[in-house]
């Protein structure tokens, strides 16, 4: 379904205008710090792009600028886990259960048996998730990967920032902790610094908002890319990962979002959202600005505006 001419009417508009009030909201957050290549984002930053099954796009202030996936990839290596490996594969390494902790969170590895990650969401699950991609070596799983979201963006260009995943390589112990936590849990297949490159890797992946529209445009369409035609996923594992963009996609704030928006989501540390209108839109947002809990903190305010002006909630 495309846009409505209501809502290309208003959104031409006032989109600008509803992009530079959310804007203002950035000075009250902050770049990711903690993977130092990212703290050098322009903090003020912040675009959307949005495509509908037509393939007609709508998009408004800093749209054009390149960033790195970050978390937002954990969903497609997710369900290339998933097409390589299957459901009962899959869930007996990785849970289905938010978590209630921060993204990074390793408490209840240890507390909660049988020491599997809660959801592959997390960043406990999605090195778990990372594991579990077919591939001979690390070099091939990641470009098994690096295909896998080039066929979904319809953008054979994409490629890695290799700056990013150096910088996030060199400062991962936190994440090194938890992957070695994993492997003598006997969840992580692999050698560990084999599967923490593939993870560093799909995290690093540089994209723009356009990309992100056009990944989350199949999500919306059940699989199927409605601009070409072609299906790309099955349905089944398409709603295993909206269902988790829903209740885990938006790391401990996603119940906040689900009410607030009421969208399928996933963010990363770097300022993207990936979200979408199921049956009709594909939407990219980027805001390197950061709340308290790892999300854009004026893309957020930029999607319940939307959502609110536009009757998007699901609920």
């Amino acid at each position: 379904m495309s846009f409505t001419a209501q809502e290309l009417e208003l959104m031409n508009r006032q989109l600008p205008v509803w992009v530079e009030a959310s804007k203002v909201r950035s000075a009250y957050g902050k770049t990711a710090s903690y993977i130092p290549e990212l703290a050098k984002a322009p903090q003020h930053a912040l675009g959307i792009h949005m495509i509908d099954t037509s393939g007609q796009a709508v998009s408004a202030g800093d749209c054009g600028l390149a960033f790195t996936m970050q978390s937002i990839s954990k969903v497609f290596t997710l369900i290339l886990a998933l097409m390589d490996n299957g459901e009962e594969a899959v869930f007996q390494k990785v849970g289905m259960e938010p978590t209630g902790d921060n993204f990074n969170s390793m408490l209840k590895l240890e507390l909660v048996r049988p020491g599997i990650p809660f959801n592959p969401l997390i960043n406990a699950g999605a090195i778990a998730i990372s594991s579990l991609i077919h591939g001979r070596n690390s070099a091939e799983k990641s470009s098994r990967i690096l295909a896998f979201f080039q066929s979904l963006a319809s953008n054979d260009t994409l490629t890695y920032d290799m700056d990013v995943y150096k910088s996030e390589s060199d400062t991962a112990n936190l994440n090194r902790s938890m992957a070695y936590l994993l492997k003598d849990n006997g969840v992580l297949e692999g050698q560990v610094e084999d599967v923490l490159d593939v993870y560093f890797r799909h995290c690093s992946v540089q994209v723009t908002c356009s990309d992100l529209a056009r990944m989350a445009l199949v999500l919306a369409n059940n699989g199927t890319d409605p601009v070409t035609g072609v299906s790309l996923i099955p349905r089944r594992y398409v709603q295993i990962a909206k269902t988790f963009m829903i209740t885990c996609g938006m790391y401990n704030a996603s119940g906040e979002f689900a009410i607030q928006v009421g969208l399928p989501a996933k963010s990363g540390v770097s300022g993207g959202i990936l979200t979408m209108v199921p049956g009709r839109l594909g939407i990219g947002v980027i805001g390197p600005a950061l709340n308290s809990k790892g999300n854009s903190i004026a893309g957020v305010h930029l999607l319940e505006t939307l959502s609110r002006e536009l009757d998007w909630s699901l609920f």
